[in-house]
């Protein structure tokens, strides 16, 4: 090994009688902050203008700058992402970086220029081309994620005008988005693709809307600052001390060495990545932080004659740009281990943690699920360690870790990691990357693998002469597998040799059962999965004949292409409505932008620029104060003592409030009351509220919450639905539906089957978290700005808890960003507390949770148990169904048992079976409550229907499909078991359309021929249908009111009583409008939700937020319109403005209040007789999946789905609004997974922990259509709702990796049914498959252990 690094001792190091001189005594040193922002020069102090540990993140939004959101703190979601930019000296250009500025320091922006959302444009001065393409092409809905998406897209454009369309899918890795589906996003940024992809976005949205964007002009943007050039700026050691910790970033190794010399335990920092989760979670804290940013030598990334150089503060993005462009200028022969490290950099966090992240940090920070650490340890790398005196000493990667011991390395006090050296691979060696986690994109490992091995040819075949083979994810270290190793070596690598060393393996990676991480079996058989993948991948390289073509699929790494979709909607303009009676109505008036008409979300451009409102962006009252909640650590437990003293003590804290405070009622409940807003006596879950800090600033109010001292009592708790059935913990009585003569059906039938399955929770995992300002006016009056989907409940429970009448409350709502029901009512809780400490002030309080304990205590979606049994015929018709529902209700009843309802309405979904019975309980457990949830039970009862339709398709030994397509609801004269005839229904002629437009017998005949020919890759292809209930259950909540005013500049106010989330509701409102008073959208507005405008008014729920809030403004439009009717006539032709002039020169009130309840509706539980919804929505999709066999992972290839919105009220909104909730479905079946621990804690509490699905996880081809000429003639303009039904028709996900796995179990001789839980996790997908790998670690009935 040659060039390699510096010889030890090469370093020079100063001397001197005090060698912290350097670090505190030189003259040089900076002690003020200088960057840009915006274009802005700031020079700040630490203490007065910053503190050392404080991120980028709440420095910028306490000047301000309140575009870039806070979505996790953990630089997991992106909706903080930023755009930094420096001068690179080692390139000599400016270099443009999207970072997380939850994590980043606002430290070490030092010398950077740093552009935020609102430094691009706005709406004033007029959008940059990302934000008006992203607005343009329906990007945003809630908004809250789109300005990271914004600057994210941003940089890759300032470093690369002219992008392909994998490095724009790449760029956005790092950011989430729970609205849309994603595919509007990169559709509109690959319009800066140049060739096929601007033409091919123009067109997907529509029929309507193929117009080509304005080019891109790059020479346009904003200038990097001069002052920032090394003509007039050179960086200099820094120095920032504050109250907390001291902040130091040398330019030298002198000044590193000695830094390191006065403060052993100083922490080191490159990008804060894993210190701030540290910070977050573990409360770590660092007297001493020394960034080595700028240290030249830990800098370095450069080609040696036999490897590569890597300075261990060199970022990851570097390195992955490096090795690729490294790639082209090598032997291949020479690459594998550069390949190795790529196939593990390329899904390693996303970008914004890529572009800081230090491969030094990831090495020592050994933790034993790293990514790179098993590829480094396998390849052979040498680190380069130095000490304090200069000397330096080598040592290679597997011997740098202790073997088995939790984050401990061979790395002396004295000493730091300076180099990385990865050596090039010699003929005949072959290196691999290997890698499964929860999610691809931007996930931590469950296993990880690098393994390589050397080869030489000889008379008997390849002979083994090296190899290493290097694990994390199976030891409390990334650990050798040396055993195997050792077995290989002499051998001749054959097919044989591959299985006989997956024997040996074992002994090498033993895992207790009660193994931290848990997944025991599913890990074991990963670590096997792997060995054989790479035997197959070698092998492949060295005699592909000798490989049998279909174990190919086996040795090819992973590859996914870019993504695309295709959208069929049809705009609408002037038409004959007809009311629900079926009577023709007056149409309304055909005008720019109005009913019908594919317009973008009216407040998308402010999404995209960063202008749009929420909560904690509004700046805080004079005198402001933040609330941290204090939460109880104990699933059930008396209180024994609270003492607030500690976090009293604390200078800025005001006070400490809890139930004795309550000067009303501190019992409520959603639909009874049996919640505690504060804790009396005893607590009943983990994360329920005891108390209220109050302080002066939202980090100091969460540290004195910490701070209060609360002494329990532990009692037993009930944490599953099967402990709680054991224990018959339930909340009120069993329900039941019941239609036709089970019992007799069932015995009669010509088979019978019974069986169960488990649907999991889902959290709801809104971008912005639950958030409350409470403001005290005079005479009690209260104003409550919230993010809430129920302005009217919490406006009603805050008074309740104050003891002050209603008419004192109003709450108002802007906007959300994001709700999904689960700010219906988890919300009212934090407003409560608030306003307690509010009145007791008199000043205002606001919180907003942080997401670890947002997703802690506010409920989530509710986990099912079903059990079934089912009869039906040798032909698949299915005669009678009998099914048990479970819910875990959790702590409380909360709307557990609507929900339960509603999932029991849902239980044959769109099937005709003539003897139904359901029955169902709600559990009560020691969790927190679990609440509404987009589908509100409709998912778990077809998920359980579906599960008993598989279950007979596999007795009959037919696809699933068959018995689908037989037992559809016929399009006339169906009835529901709950005795609701359906009027329209289109099932069956919806199936027809899509198995045509699919091509669904050709696709399904191709995959079952892959199939045959491949073994350790599986496709499935299924279809799906779904009947969608429309309307509240509980009658009296089918109800909406609306305030309509003209002005006499003929505009016009509308205000309602439902709350925009990013469904595009207030967008629709004001489409209604505009038709019925017939002037153009631009005239029309909605500033805000609020009580004191619209009381009494119902949550925004159950997708009829359109239905109900539309008739109620197009009612009071009528009543305008009829009073202006006669000036109309007096003045044809004039406009708006002149009509409502006139007319109010004449006294004739331009101002109405509309309203509308539904009719006919109201189902009755104990007699089984009534309406129980007002209309039904339907739809179909079909779905194609490929599994790896061998990991479990998956990919949906495609999804094609066609819905019926009936009559659009805007047909844009409407496919975004399907493409959104599919995805979500997607997460909830296949991906998302809540993990609590046996002590009743949440362990999935943020998006590192918990995934929901990314860019990377959607369809990669996906085709929408809204199914035509099927007017609703119940609703507003003949529409239908539409946010909740197609969440469901993700099932068809779930159940075409269902088919790919029942192909790969047949190939190991296994018929007939299996279960599968949901979600179909990459665990639960590996131990079904049933090979003989599996059959080493696992029983042929394992289910993967899940939180029920």
């Amino acid at each position: 090994r040659i060039d390699m690094a510096p010889p030890a001792g090469a370093v020079e190091v100063a001397t001197g009688s005090k060698i912290d001189g350097l670090a505190l005594k030189d003259a040089g040193i900076q002690k003020d902050l200088y960057l840009f922002v915006n274009g802005k020069e700031y020079k700040l102090k630490p203490m007065q203008d910053f503190q050392p540990d404080q991120t980028l993140l709440t420095w910028l939004r306490s000047v301000g700058l309140t575009g870039t959101k806070l979505g996790c703190g953990e630089g997991g979601c992106g909706a903080c992402t930023v755009s930094s930019s420096h001068y690179d000296p080692a390139s000599q250009k400016v270099v443009h970086r999207a970072v997380n500025a939850c994590i980043t320091p606002v430290c070490a922006m030092e010398g950077c220029h740093v552009v935020t959302v609102e430094g691009i444009g706005n709406s004033k001065i007029g959008l940059h081309p990302v934000q008006k393409r992203l607005s343009d092409k329906h990007g945003s809905q809630c908004g809250f994620c789109t300005p990271g998406f914004v600057m994210s897209m941003y940089s890759l454009l300032r470093n690369n005008p002219t992008p392909n369309e994998h490095e724009v899918e790449h760029c956005i890795d790092g950011n989430l988005c729970r609205c849309t589906g994603y595919r509007p996003i990169l559709e509109a940024f690959k319009t800066f693709c140049p060739g096929e992809s601007e033409e091919k976005s123009a067109k997907s949205n529509g029929c309507c809307n193929g117009t080509s964007p304005a080019p891109y002009n790059p020479s346009s943007e904003m200038e990097f600052p001069p002052q920032l050039l090394p003509s007039k700026y050179s960086s200099r050691d820094l120095q920032f001390q504050g109250s907390r910790c001291t902040w130091y970033r040398p330019t030298s190794m002198s000044s590193l060495l000695a830094l390191k010399a006065q403060h052993p335990a100083a922490k080191i920092v490159v990008g804060n990545s894993e210190l701030e989760i540290e910070r977050k979670f573990r409360s770590s804290n660092w007297e001493v932080l020394v960034c080595t940013t700028h240290v030249p030598e830990m800098n370095e990334l450069r080609n040696l004659s036999n490897g590569v150089h890597i300075g261990s503060a060199v970022t990851l993005s570097r390195i992955y740009d490096h090795l690729n462009q490294l790639l082209a200028s090598k032997e291949e022969h020479s690459t594998y281990n550069f390949k190795a490290m790529l196939q593990q950099l390329r899904w390693f966090a996303g970008t914004p943690i890529r572009n800081v992240a230090a491969i030094g940090g990831n090495i020592c920070n050994a933790s034993p699920i790293s990514d790179l650490n098993p590829v480094l340890m396998a390849c052979g790398a040498v680190l380069t360690l130095i000490k304090v005196d200069g000397s330096t000493r080598e040592i290679s990667a597997k011997e740098f870790f202790k073997e088995r011991m939790y984050r401990q390395t061979h790395l002396g006090p004295d000493e730091l990691l300076l180099s990385v050296f990865v050596p090039e691979t010699k003929p005949m060696e072959f290196s691999q990357g290997y890698k499964v986690s929860r999610r691809r994109d931007d996930d931590i490992a469950i296993v990880t693998a690098g393994l390589r091995v050397r080869l030489e040819q000889k008379p008997e075949g390849f002979v083994v002469v090296d190899c290493g083979l290097a694990y994390g994810g199976m030891a409390a270290s990334s650990v050798n597998a040396k055993k195997t190793e050792e077995f290989l070596k002499g051998k001749t690598m054959s097919h044989e040799l591959i299985r006989q060393a997956l024997e040996v393996l074992p002994d090498d990676l033993p895992l207790a059962d009660n193994a931290p991480g848990g997944m025991i079996e599913f890990r074991k058989t990963l670590s096997a999965s792997f060995l054989f993948k790479f035997g197959i991948f070698v092998l492949q390289q060295i005699a592909p004949a000798a490989v049998d073509p279909a174990e190919q699929s086996a040795g090819i790494p992973y590859s996914r292409p870019v993504s695309s979709g295709l959208q069929h909607y049809t705009e609408t303009g002037h038409k004959i409505i007809m009311d629900p009676a079926g009577q023709a109505m007056t149409g309304p008036f055909d005008v720019e932008g109005g009913v019908g008409k594919a317009v973008k979300h009216l407040a998308g451009d402010l999404h995209v620029t960063g202008e749009a409102v929420y909560v904690d962006d509004m700046p805080n009252p004079p005198g402001g104060l933040y609330g941290g909640l204090v939460l109880s650590q104990k699933s059930r437990a008396r209180l024994v003592s609270v003492d607030p003293s500690p976090a009293l003590a604390l200078a800025g804290v005001h006070g400490y409030f809890d139930h004795k405070d309550v000067e009303g009622n501190n019992v409520f409940g959603a639909v009874i009351w049996d919640e505690e807003v504060f804790a009396t006596k005893e607590v009943f879950t983990t994360g329920q509220v005891i108390g209220i800090v109050v302080a002066d600033s939202a980090i100091l109010a969460r540290q004195a919450a910490s701070m209060v001292k609360v002494e329990y009592e532990v009692l037993d708790a009930i944490l599953s639905i099967e402990e709680a059935v054991a224990a018959e913990s339930f909340i009120g009585d069993e329900g039941k539906i019941e239609s036709g003569n089970v019992d007799e059906a069932m015995a009669k039938a010509e088979k019978q089957i019974s069986g169960e399955v488990r649907i999991g929770g889902q959290e709801h995992f809104y971008l912005e978290t639950q958030a409350s300002l409470v403001v005290p006016g005079e005479n009690n009056e209260f104003i409550v700005h919230t993010s809430s989907q129920n302005p009217t409940k919490t406006a009603n429970y805050v008074a309740h808890v104050l003891g002050i009448p209603k008419a004192k409350v109003v709450c108002k709502v802007k906007r959300m960003g994001g709700g999904f029901g689960g700010k219906e009512t988890r919300n009212v809780f934090i407003s409560m507390a608030c306003a307690v400490a509010a009145k007791k002030l008199n000043r205002s309080v606001r919180i907003m949770l942080d997401r670890d304990h947002d997703m802690c205590i506010s409920g989530q979606r509710h986990p099912f148990l079903s059990k079934y049994k089912v009869g039906f015929n040798k032909d698949g018709l299915i005669t009678a169904v009998d099914v048990k529902l479970y819910s875990n209700g959790g702590m409380s009843l909360d709307l557990s048992r609507p929900v339960l309802e509603r999932a029991m309405f849902h239980i044959e979904n769109a099937y005709s079976i003539p003897n139904v019975r359901v029955t169902g309980r709600v559990c009560r457990t020691n969790l927190p409550s679990n609440t509404a949830f987009r589908g509100f039970g409709g998912p778990q009862g077809m998920m359980a229907c579906e599960a008993y339709m598989e279950h007979v398709a596999r007795e009959l030994g037919v696809h699933a499909d068959e018995i689908r397509a037989k037992n559809l609801y016929p399009t006339r004269g169906g009835v529901t078991p709950y005795r609701q005839e359906l009027v329209d229904c289109h099932l069956r002629e919806m199936w027809a359309e899509l198995q045509s437009s699919c091509d669904y017998t050709r696709r399904r005949a191709e995959v079952d021929e892959f199939n045959k020919k491949n073994k350790w890759k599986k496709r499935g292809i299924s279809m799906m249908p779904v009947k969608f209930g429309m309307s509240f259950t509980a009658k009296f909540m089918n109800q909406a009111s609306a305030l309509v005013h003209v002005y006499t500049d003929g505009t016009v106010l509308v205000s309602h009583g439902g709350t925009e989330m990013g469904q595009g509701l207030h967008t629709k409102m004001c489409q209604i409008a505009a038709s019925e008073l017939g002037v153009s959208l631009d005239k029309v507005f909605v500033t805000e939700t609020a009580t004191d405008k619209c009381a009494n008014t119902h949550p925004t729920a159950a997708s009829v937020g359109a239905d109900l809030n539309g008739f109620a403004v197009q009612d009071a439009c009528k009543q305008i319109a009829a009073r202006l009717e006669r000036f109309r006539q007096a003045k044809p032709g004039a406009t708006l403005a002149e009509i409502a002039m006139a007319a109010w020169l004449d006294r004739v009130d331009l101002t109405a209040h509309g309203f509308y309840k539904t009719p006919d509706i109201g189902y009755n539980f104990q007699t089984g007789e009534g309406r129980a919804f007002h209309y039904f929505a339907y739809g179909v999709a079909c779905s194609e999946v490929e599994v790896d066999v061998l990991t479990g992972d998956f990919s949906t290839l495609r999804a094609d789905i066609l819905h019926d919105v009936g009559d659009s009220l805007n047909p844009a909104v409407d496919v975004g609004q399907v493409e959104g909730a599919f995805v979500q479905g997607m997460g909830l079946f296949t991906l998302e997974e809540l993990v609590w621990m046996n002590n009743g804690q949440l362990f999935t509490r943020g998006p590192s922990t918990y995934k929901i699905p990314s860019a990377n996880d959607i369809p990669i081809d996906m085709r929408v259509k809204l199914f035509e000429n099927c007017p609703n003639r119940r609703t507003i303009y003949s529409s239908k709702g539409v946010g909740e039904p197609p969440l469901n028709l993700a099932i068809s996900v779930f159940n075409a990796i269902r088919e790919a796995v029942g192909a790969a179990r047949r190939d190991a001789g296994k018929e007939g049914h299996f279960r599968m839980d949901t979600p179909a996790s990459c665990e639960r997908i590996r131990l079904a498959m049933g090979d003989f790998i599996l059959g080493k670690y696992a029983a042929s009935d394992v289910l993967a252990k899940g939180s029920w």
